[in-house]
């Protein structure tokens, strides 16, 4: 299929935004990058988020509805991964049905109008868009990082230094099965004898 490239990049999308979830601690989830500076969303603020907006995409401009209620009844972090993934996946599943005139056809993008695949795209970059100011939360909170596209400081440091790349989870049924209980992620080994950035000093 010409646009089987997006469902499989949306496929591995779900997986790194849980992923990056899995990395905060329950006590995380009201905090803000400044205490009393409503101009920065908690980590709860980014999971609602989440769901909302691409609910609201995936509805709306694509006509893969799959949920009237994407929020989960329990707001705790366990609560946002159950029902993102369970979400996600239906949406992964009916979209991967579609031929390729579908994804060319335009749809209502806001204002105006785009092809479906270009529309996609767009949900794509805007996930990660957010989900790179989770990571960097994560890095106020003093949490650990593990991969969500390379390495990290925490998986060995720099490409360039051939650090791995070491995702939390290897695949979404380990990742929910592990969050409901132990919580055993793969081992970080620390940023090693290398600077993790190309400007130490």
């Amino acid at each position: 299929m010409t646009y089987r490239f997006l469902v499989d990049t949306y496929e591995t999308e779900i997986l790194k935004v849980l992923s990056v979830w899995s990395m905060f601690e329950d006590s995380d989830l009201r905090r803000r990058p400044h205490s009393g500076d409503n101009r920065g969303r908690s980590p709860l603020e980014h999971m609602v988020h989440q769901c909302v907006s691409e609910n609201l995409w995936f509805s709306t401009m694509l006509g893969i509805h799959v949920t009237d209620n994407p929020l989960p009844k329990q707001e705790t972090r366990a609560g946002f991964l159950r029902r993102y993934a369970r979400d996600a996946s239906r949406r992964h599943a009916a979209a991967a049905e579609k031929p390729a005139e579908w994804w060319e056809e335009e749809a209502a993008f806001f204002e105006t109008r785009r092809s479906r695949a270009w529309i996609m795209t767009r949900r794509l970059t805007h996930t990660a868009h957010h989900r790179g100011q989770q990571t960097a939360l994560l890095r106020m909170f003093g949490r650990d990082l593990h991969s969500t596209y390379g390495p990290t400081a925490d998986t060995g440091g720099l490409m360039a230094d051939h650090a791995p790349v070491i995702y939390p989870y290897s695949d979404l049924a380990t990742l929910l099965e592990q969050e409901s209980g132990e919580r055993r992620k793969a081992r970080l080994p620390g940023p090693g004898p290398h600077p993790p950035t190309e400007r130490p000093g």
